[in-house]
């Protein structure tokens, strides 16, 4: 699958970032070339994890691109700046690396696809050390636009998706309780990538980073590089797949996979960020969504899609099960296996000698 999203990152693109593959196509064969192009003119249609072929098409009308005419200035612009957000010709920079700054980045126009992908370029730098920065950056399909709040900087109870790039890890603040909850399996390095699904209920909880809502998540080293940084989000056929290209290779890795997830059409993108005591600069760079045109088999197409009103999740109890909640170690469970069948053994034991002794007994008051 990897292969298949850096479809998006064209020859030209790199070559122009790479000496290496410059030399490169000065001197292949104009057979090479001649192939090359023809696979790249054939790009635009890839083949989903699910084994269906999809086509794909940019949809500039819900795309944050250079060189951001009219964002926050022009109301026929299709973006709206929010809170301390600012535009420069290289970025939209949505918090200064100040205390308590949030701003945002909102879509004015509703997206009514039914299967998309999302690209987002992002940088996160700061004079911060490691764990002396925050918070972190958000990117947002939703029902509710343009509302501040304590989540990244949007509101919390929010309706529609959150996918976070957590920098700062609030739960690490109460290290001995997380050492008694978690085991080194499942404690998180942070930046952390995760995301949460919203019914308008469910409350991010940012003493615990989330865990109780999360789909699933991966650490991505995202602070103060000299590369750039990435995250694809894709929906297609109720799935959700995030991935993340953040180690400078041009190669996507895998983050969240995630069946079942039911998104309403007629939601907005947008981007938030914020920033409390410790701070980050949280600059965007791009939002490209494309509208993926998946080819279905014809039974499929006739089958009728039940509209989805309210963001849901299949088998949600099971995702964000706590491990902290009732889940043991395989030490802890053969121990406490062993420790049973012992007491067990015990009160057998005990028992035959008490109906041994009354046994005894009772025949020496028939004597």
């Amino acid at each position: 699958m990897a292969a298949t999203m850096m479809r998006k990152k064209s020859a030209s693109e790199i070559g122009s970032k790479s000496p290496l593959v410059r030399s490169f196509y000065r001197n292949m064969s104009l057979g090479t070339y001649c192939t090359l192009v023809l696979l790249l003119a054939s790009s635009s249609r890839c083949r989903g994890d699910d084994s269906h072929e999809m086509e794909e098409f940019l949809k500039r009308e819900h795309s944050l691109i250079k060189p951001y005419q009219g964002v926050g200035s022009s109301s026929s612009s299709h973006w709206e700046l929010m809170g301390d957000a600012m535009i420069t010709t290289d970025h939209v920079r949505l918090t200064p690396d100040m205390q308590s700054k949030q701003g945002a980045v909102w879509s004015r126009i509703p997206c009514h696809l039914r299967d998309w992908e999302l690209q987002v370029h992002f940088k996160i730098h700061g004079q911060g050390k490691k764990n002396l920065n925050g918070d972190g950056l958000a990117v947002w399909y939703t029902k509710e636009r343009m509302q501040t709040g304590p989540v990244f900087g949007n509101k919390d109870k929010f309706v529609g998706l959150g996918v976070f790039v957590d920098t700062y890890p609030n739960e690490e603040k109460h290290l001995e309780a997380q050492k008694r909850r978690y085991t080194p399996r499942t404690q998180r390095i942070f930046p952390y990538v995760l995301a949460m699904v919203g019914n308008g209920s469910l409350s991010y909880d940012h003493e615990r980073d989330g865990r109780h809502t999360e789909l699933g998540g991966c650490t991505a080293v995202v602070r103060n590089l000299n590369h750039e940084t990435f995250i694809f989000i894709r929906y297609v056929r109720r799935r959700l797949t995030v991935m993340i290209d953040v180690d400078g290779q041009h190669e996507w890795r895998d983050c969240l996979d995630i069946p079942g997830v039911r998104l309403p059409q007629g939601y907005y993108f947008g981007a938030s960020a914020v920033t409390g005591d410790l701070s980050d600069n949280h600059d965007l760079i791009s939002m490209k969504l494309y509208q993926l045109t998946v080819i279905r088999s014809k039974e499929e197409e006739e089958e009728k899609e039940e509209e989805i009103t309210i963001p849901s999740v299949d088998n949600l109890e099971l995702l964000k099960e706590d491990p902290s909640e009732g889940r043991m170690s395989g030490i802890a469970i053969f121990f406490t296996v062993l420790f049973s069948l012992l007491g067990c053994i015990f009160l057998v034991v005990i028992g035959l000698a008490i109906y041994s002794h009354w046994n005894e007994n009772s025949r020496k008051r028939f004597y």
